[in-house]
């Protein structure tokens, strides 16, 4: 048998959103995928959205590579699981992507999560970035909470969750 990705749900924002959130994830998938394209209403190039399983808001740890023009920077968090999108300022109408993948979700052991993130700015201060993250939580994630750090996620942005089966 094949690897095979099935869609579980997708939510293109059609007004403004305070957050997106995938509730009712079921546990019969050996992985997750969940593909963003999004743009944030805060005034600013870009700004995070807090990536929040089962709507938790401890027991994270996150590492990630960032560049942004000339400079490259590594961070460490312990309070949130970031992705970063546009915002006001930045190039009129580009959405930024992210992909985060979410193995043995359903499992129970800690969960780790990888991300990448690439904004758009047509300008030095466009951003990409690799990270690596760690729930300590022996939960299934069952749901799935996206929250700007301020503002709203804007309408036309895009949440796609996969569920990944292995051979």
């Amino acid at each position: 048998m094949a690897t095979t990705c099935k869609l579980i749900a997708k939510n293109v924002l059609g007004s403004n959103a305070a957050s997106v959130e995938f509730t009712s994830i079921p546990a019969t998938y050996d992985d997750l995928l969940c593909v963003v394209s999004a743009r944030l209403s805060v005034n600013d190039v870009w700004d995070y959205l807090k990536i929040q399983p089962n709507s938790a808001s401890t027991n994270f740890t996150y590492r990630i590579l960032y560049t942004h023009g000339s400079v490259a920077s590594s961070v460490a968090y312990s309070d949130w699981i970031y992705m970063w999108a546009p915002a006001a300022t930045a190039t009129s109408s580009t959405f930024g992507i992210t992909s985060i993948y979410i193995p043995n979700y359903s499992g129970s052991t800690n969960k780790s999560m990888s991300i990448e993130v690439a904004t758009e700015n047509n300008s030095t201060t466009s951003l990409i970035a690799a990270g690596a993250g760690l729930w300590s939580s022996t939960s299934a994630i069952s749901s799935l909470l996206f929250t700007p750090a301020s503002g709203n996620v804007l309408s036309g942005s895009s949440f796609y969750l996969h569920g990944i089966t292995k051979a």
